[in-house]
């Protein structure tokens, strides 16, 4: 999930908060997944605006593991967190649907890593849909949902 829409960019990339645009994208995507998905692992940037829209999504889910990582940050390495992500659903079977919360680019590169040839954009509070096979380690990607195009 990319975060919801954010201010404007000033000096501190990372402080930068929602809109009330972008908090009522985070809580109608957070009542679509508590429908479509009921996400039970949760992995976010530390950087407010996606830490905002965590908080919006867990209004309505309900998380076994929660944790902020420094791995997907914007400027961050995709393989570097998409092996993380793999390590956490390997040590976390009781999570059975994970939503990681995070920026353009690292969504669409983090897409590509798990499900290669597929490098979605995303707009603000989009949540693409990838089926993993943790037996085999490998991903296929199902599509792409944005605040405007879903009923919560």
């Amino acid at each position: 999930m990319r975060h919801g829409e954010a201010t404007p960019m000033h000096s501190d990339d990372v402080s930068r908060n929602l809109t009330s645009v972008g908090q009522q994208q985070a809580e109608k995507m957070g009542l679509w997944l508590q429908k479509m998905h009921a996400p039970s692992g949760l992995l976010v940037s530390p950087y407010v605006r996606a830490q905002q829209t965590a908080e919006a999504v867990k209004k309505n889910n309900t998380f076994l593991f929660e944790e902020t990582c420094q791995d997907i940050i914007p400027e961050g390495n995709p393989q570097v967190a998409a092996d993380y992500l793999e390590t956490l659903i390997a040590l976390h079977p009781e999570c059975d649907t994970w939503l990681v919360v995070a920026h353009m680019p690292m969504v669409s590169y983090l897409v590509d890593q798990l499900c290669a040839g597929h490098m979605p954009i995303f707009n603000t509070g989009a949540v693409a849909q990838i089926s993993y096979d943790e037996t085999r380690h490998k991903s296929d990607y199902i599509t792409i949902n944005a605040p405007a195009n879903v009923d919560a």
